[in-house]
């Protein structure tokens, strides 16, 4: 039933269902429907995406929703937003019209999940139905020009395509669905309203009254450079996050345009997770929740998991674990960390049992003798391990029914799976597991001496998945970079490494990184993982890069990767699962969802360029000068807002004060904000410049130290300022605070 009454109070009325347009309220089922019909194309929509809607600005949690809808040649601008948990406002208006507008019906369709009937006062025009004793009222401030009962949404899209506008013969004030019918003719804009409260009176007098109040805009939550970034991830992850009526939970889907609520992929849900959490914690941990839902018996992580079947014989790449550290460094949750180390722990080792038949340290993807799922015991099950199913580095791999594995060694599963187990160390340290932290840091280690070693192709100078038996692969594809993500790389592979990077005959070019080299013979074909540009694959490389401190080469593949994002985004709001090599297009060929939500790990490649929390230099922020202002975004002290005008950088709090300015520029690393600490430590070196302490903590101020010397600081407007010079890279300076008094 499309019903949860645990879901947060500020959630409860969203776009919950897989009718983009329809708001519900989550606790008692009330949706909102609207309808669009059109005399000249001689029928009704329920709103089709993508090609009927234009996604908007949309908050995780409801708050704020836009869309504009395109059928028939007219468009429509519709807004929401929430003034309190229990009260929906919102607006339409006519754009564009396409024909006469008596001729072009926007109904809002009222009905209740239970099936209680709606009942509509045509004296008022204010519809309610009661459900679990209590009201949920729909006013407007036009009367509809018709008003009709049906006992389903689908009986009112037949109604319109039977009998067009012109018909009343389904007038109604009383039906287990009501329609309440506006022409654009009459109507070209409205103000509608919904409330809940717990008397009728009482809904009705507060959907009334929200029809005077304005509806509020989002949030621009990102200004300067890379302008909108944050907004992007903010609103794919908002659309995407629907209502799973099969488990019963709220989960970010992969796409709520291929209708996939109710199917779970393992690293697609991890990344859910991860975007997520930049801006609301809670809805990052119930994502990650239904992730680590998928666990099986036997050990692994399913690889997907729907109503129709449960691959459980197989998993996906082992990311989980790096998203579960990040998603901690964010909000400092060790309880998080405790619940899902034991699925991410046996998933790590499951890998090692079932995926080495030969007992050499390097795992191959495979398919085990458990389950009945689609594809079991064959190469294509097999190649479901990596995510890249159809690559060309699949293309020489055998499948061997004696092991239930592929012939090969994957360099970018190794990889992941090195870098699994060193933050499976990571986290046993931080919950107080010791035993198991030594356990997967020597696991780490040997795997990546192992790739370091075995996956290194001498003669082309990068890494590449290799037969068991003998020799290496022709094809090769960005996952040649992922052993930069684990550690597994040695100078000279990494400067090597490096000239693939950017030659326009391998993965250079304008539009990158092409998830097969562009001299390979299946470059041309472009279809899904051959040829085509995956955002996972690009955030991945760009972690790597980052890793080993490149971060001029990482900067650049941000700047092209979220260049790419734009041109799709600017002129369709679509937001690509994948991306042509060649043009950088999302719609160019069938079968390529334009609102993915993996798709949106480009603009998260912009928002890290700025501010990013990682494994590699924990919480960072970047000045190069240019003017920005990011935020509010999750951060280890909270929310905070990031501001760079003329050169100066200012990390801002909740109540708008600067805890800390400088002029600065470069990089800043392992940067801390506790009650008794503020440190930074700069990547870079610097000259003269200056840093600013925010005067609630200069107030405490004890002590300055740079690199463990004491400093001294001037008091500037109740600020403490220190004047730097000739300080070297990996300085750190720490401002120590006395306690604060109490309140």
């Amino acid at each position: 039933m499309f019903l949860d009454k645990s879901v947060p109070l500020d959630s409860a009325w969203n776009t919950w269902s897989e009718r983009p347009g329809e708001f519900t309220f989550l606790p008692l089922g009330v949706r909102i429907a609207p309808v669009l019909y059109s005399s000249k194309a001689g029928h009704a929509t329920a709103i089709r995406a993508p090609d009927e809607i234009q996604f908007g600005a949309h908050g995780l949690r409801g708050e704020t929703v836009a869309y504009e809808t395109h059928f028939a040649d007219t468009r429509v601008a519709f807004r929401t937003h929430k003034p309190d948990p229990f009260v929906l406002r919102g607006r339409f208006e006519t754009l564009e019209a396409g024909e006469w507008g008596l001729r072009y019906w926007v109904t809002f369709g009222i009905s209740a999940e239970d099936g209680s009937t709606v009942h509509y006062d045509p004296r008022t025009g204010v519809a309610v139905v009661e459900v679990d004793f209590r009201f949920v009222a729909f006013a407007a401030d036009d009367i509809p020009a018709l008003a009709t009962g049906h006992e389903s949404f689908a009986a009112l899209v037949e109604d319109f395509d039977q009998n067009g506008y012109f018909d009343k013969s389904t007038r109604a004030d009383a039906a287990p669905l009501m329609a309440l019918r506006f022409n654009l003719e009459m109507t070209p804009r409205l103000a509608f309203a919904a409330a809940v409260a717990d008397t009728r009176d009482l809904a009705v007098a507060r959907a009334r009254a929200a029809l005077a109040g304005e509806v509020a805009d989002a949030p621009t939550l990102h200004i300067g450079r890379h302008a909108g970034a944050l907004d992007a991830v903010r609103d794919v992850i908002g659309w995407n996050t629907v209502y799973d009526r099969l488990n019963r939970r709220p989960t970010t889907t992969a796409s709520r345009i291929w209708g996939l609520g109710d199917a779970v992929w393992y690293n697609d849900q991890c990344f859910a997770a991860l975007m997520a959490g930049l801006l609301d914690p809670a809805l990052a941990r119930r994502n990650f929740d239904v992730a680590m839902g998928s666990a099986t018996p036997q050990g692994n992580i399913a690889c997907l998991v729907n109503p129709k079947d449960a691959w459980v014989d197989r998993t996906q790449a082992p990311h989980g674990a790096f998203v579960a550290w990040m998603i901690f460094q964010r909000t400092g949750d060790r309880a998080f960390l405790s619940d899902v180390f034991d699925a991410l722990a046996r998933n790590q080792l499951w890998w090692r049992a079932n995926r080495d038949p030969d007992g050499r340290g390097l795992v191959s993807c495979g398919t085990s003798d458990v389950g009945d799922a689609m594809y079991r015991g064959t190469a294509f099950g097999a190649r479901n391990e990596t995510g890249m199913d159809n690559s060309p580095t699949h293309d020489e791999a055998r499948y061997v029914p004696a092991t239930r594995t592929l012939s090969t060694l994957d360099v970018g599963l190794n990889s992941a799976l090195a870098l699994d187990a060193e933050m499976l160390a990571l986290i046993a340290a931080e919950i107080g597991r010791r035993d198991e932290a030594e356990q997967f840091a020597s696991l780490a280690d040997e795997t990546r001496e192992l790739i370091r070693r075995e996956l290194w192709d001498e003669a082309r100078g990068l890494f590449a998945n290799r037969q068991r038996d003998g020799g290496f692969v022709r094809s090769v594809s960005p996952t040649s970079f992922f052993p930069l993500l684990c550690g597994a790389a040695d100078d000279a592979q990494v400067r090597r490494l490096l000239t693939h990077l950017d030659d326009p005959a391998m993965f250079g070019g304008r539009y990158p990184l092409p998830n097969v080299s562009r001299d390979d013979p299946a470059y041309a074909e472009q279809i899904y993982w051959r040829g085509r540009i995956w955002p996972n694959v690009n955030w991945l490389v760009w972690q790597g890069l980052r890793r080993y401190r490149l971060d001029a080469q990482a900067s650049s593949l941000v700047a092209r990767s979220f260049a790419m994002f734009e041109e799709s985004w600017a002129s369709h709001r679509w937001c690509g699962e994948n991306y042509d090599g060649d043009t950088g297009r999302i719609d160019e060929r069938p079968g390529n969802d334009p609102f993915y939500t993996w798709g949106a790990m480009l603009p998260l490649m912009a928002v890290g360029d700025i501010m990013d929390i990682g494994p590699w230099g924990g919480w960072e922020l970047v000045n190069d000068g240019q003017p920005v202002r990011l935020g509010p975004i999750m951060s280890p002290a909270g929310p905070v807002t990031v501001a760079v005008e003329d050169g100066q950088m200012r990390l801002l709090g909740t109540d708008g004060r600067a805890i800390f300015e400088t002029s600065y520029r470069g990089r800043l690393r392992r940067i801390r904000v506790d009650p008794f600490l503020v440190s930074v430590t700069f990547a870079e070196g610097g000259d003269a410049f200056a840093f600013r302490l925010g005067p609630e903590a200069s107030r405490r101020l004890v002590a300055v130290r740079l690199h463990g010397v004491a400093t001294t600081t001037r008091l500037e407007d109740g600020h403490h300022v220190a004047d730097l010079g000739g300080v070297e890279a990996g300085a750190r300076l720490d401002w120590h605070l006395a306690p604060a008094d109490p309140a």
